[in-house]
């Protein structure tokens, strides 16, 4: 579900803007660092500093959007490629300037979200049954959202035809701006859910999740947020079984899974409309 939540803002960003932003992992650790700063400043608040961490993050992806990548949206993807990855540095040195290089052991305390409930005979922790509920109601809202709603339907008809939509009267730079901000609260989100569970922040752990949401989002189809979340399953599930059976091959695995499904389709599994 962690990956989820990632690649689901990637996935987003790409359909709609058509931007493959290397550095939305950034945002990830931003919203993983903001919130362990908030835990502690609130405690025992947890909810409310799971609230406002993301948020901080979107004004973050509000400046990069508006002042930075706007500028690049005419470009080559490598210029796009070059200037996301530019911000993993900065973002990278800031986290070290502002928490240090090493690494943070996260806070207690949940709250209700503490302590482990039985299933079927084994105690399973309870922040672990959360994370895993969020995930699905996310993808549910999201589809909700951009299947059900006005602001879905505009959403896809810019991401179809941003001229015809420019045309049409719909505010194509704001609404992009809105996008790539939701997005960034999705990666964000994903970070800040990650701060009791990862075991320690470290100023780099954006790059490694990035790697994991590209691969989800090749698997599943770029553009695609139902093939996003079929993918998180299948390397979610896939990465734990080699962790228990095959540990020597568990990324190994992962890579297998990609080569193969690009071989197959190389478009992913499910085809974006865009």
């Amino acid at each position: 579900m962690f990956i989820w939540l990632v690649a689901s803002g990637l996935t987003l960003i790409f359909g709609v803007l058509g931007v493959l932003n290397f550095a939305h992992g950034s945002f990830y650790m931003l919203g993983a660092y903001l919130s362990f700063t908030l835990v502690r400043l609130l405690a025992p608040h947890f909810a409310l500093a799971l609230f406002l961490g993301p948020l901080a993050v979107c004004a973050v992806g509000f400046v990069v959007e508006r002042w930075f990548l706007r500028r690049v949206y005419a470009l080559e993807l490598p210029y796009q490629l070059l200037l996301t990855f530019a911000f993993v540095l900065v973002f990278d040195n800031l986290v070290k300037l502002l928490w240090g290089a090493g690494s943070l052991s996260p806070p207690s305390g949940l709250g209700p979200l503490e302590g482990s409930v039985a299933i079927l005979g084994r105690k399973f922790p309870v922040y672990s049954l959360f994370v895993i509920a969020v995930g699905p109601v996310v993808a549910l809202l999201l589809w909700a959202v951009l299947e059900r709603t006005w602001i879905g339907r505009i959403v896809r008809a810019a991401s179809s035809d941003r001229e015809m939509a420019a045309a049409l009267g719909v505010p194509v730079p704001a609404l992009f701006t809105g996008v790539f901000v939701f997005g960034t609260w999705l990666g964000a989100l994903g970070g800040a859910l990650a701060v009791p569970y990862v075991g320690l922040l470290t100023p780099g752990m954006g790059e490694t999740i990035i790697i994991d949401a590209f691969i989800v989002a090749v698997i599943g189809g770029l553009g695609s947020l139902k093939g996003a979340f079929l993918g998180a399953l299948i390397i979610g599930v896939l990465s734990a079984f080699g962790t228990r059976f095959f540990p020597a091959f568990d990324m190994f695995l992962t890579f297998i899974l990609m080569a193969g499904v690009l071989l197959l389709r190389p478009r992913g599994l499910f085809e974006a409309a865009r």
